[in-house]
């Protein structure tokens, strides 16, 4: 009995017999394309909701995670993090294995943030600043400040009590801190 193509478990070697990974691009390039239709050399993926996607065998796969298994050899139990949140940026150093918490995390400042750090906002009423942090989908309060950086130490030690392992330096309350003591210090 001789097993279909199509049956055959996604593996390493499978995505490395169909596809190239280009470096320079974060791109998959077709290299054993199994439709007449598909050009060897063809990029293979096609943005889908603001991610590229990649057709293996009649099922679609994040691009991402394809990269991943086509590098790594495996398929990670984990969410694959886009570290510059660009979720098209599938460039390996681009990429990294992290828990659903902390890849929920790494998302960037909302529109009408005005502070530029998540979590922390002026409250205008009062004329201070309030610091906040959700966990599981419930807000929780750090309080008022007199001063943003004071709002902020706040916001990025929550942060760190919580063990936001691997997020630190993402978070806009860390980075805000790190350009705060750089022009302290010079």
């Amino acid at each position: 009995m001789q097993l279909s193509l199509d049956k055959i478990p996604l593996c390493q070697e499978l995505v490395q017999h169909l596809f190239e990974y280009n470096q320079d691009t974060g791109m998959l390039i077709w290299k054993n394309p199994r439709k007449q239709s598909i050009r060897k050399g063809s990029i293979a993926c096609s943005k889908s909701h603001n991610y590229y996607t990649v057709n293996i065998y009649n099922k679609n796969y994040f691009a991402h995670r394809i990269i991943w298994l086509y590098v790594y050899g495996y398929l990670p139990e984990n969410d694959i993090d886009h570290i510059d949140r660009n979720r098209l940026n599938n460039k390996i150093e681009n990429l990294r294995e992290v828990s659903r918490q902390c890849n929920m995390r790494n998302v960037g400042k909302r529109c009408n943030n005005k502070s530029g750090v998540v979590g922390v906002s002026f409250v205008s009423k009062r004329i201070v600043w309030y610091a906040n942090i959700m966990i599981n989908k419930k807000t929780y309060s750090l309080g008022y400040h007199d001063n943003y950086i004071e709002a902020v130490c706040h916001r990025l030690a929550a942060e760190q009590c919580l063990d936001w392992h691997n997020c630190d330096t993402d978070s806009t309350a860390y980075q805000c801190i790190q350009k705060w003591l750089n022009k302290k210090n010079n």
